[in-house]
């Protein structure tokens, strides 16, 4: 089953009553995801789905100065 680029919730409906491990992707330091959270990769490991998921962007935090936060 092909699930990338499908929504995370989505992706989850259609693995219902599989053992799942979700990962999300994100950048390092201090950011926030913005948008939907979609399906990049799936891996059968054993007997569990694995679904590497990322947001359709991010946004960098502000610290009360208003400069960016890493």
């Amino acid at each position: 089953m092909d699930l990338a680029l499908v929504p995370e919730v989505d992706a989850r409906k259609a693995l219902a009553g599989r053992s799942l491990h979700l990962r999300v992707l994100a950048p390092v330091g201090g950011w926030l995801g913005v948008g939907r959270l979609r399906v990049l990769r799936t891996a059968e490991i054993g007997d569990r789905i694995e679904l590497v998921c990322g947001y359709e962007s991010f946004d960098r935090l502000r610290t009360g100065s208003g400069q960016a936060r890493d």
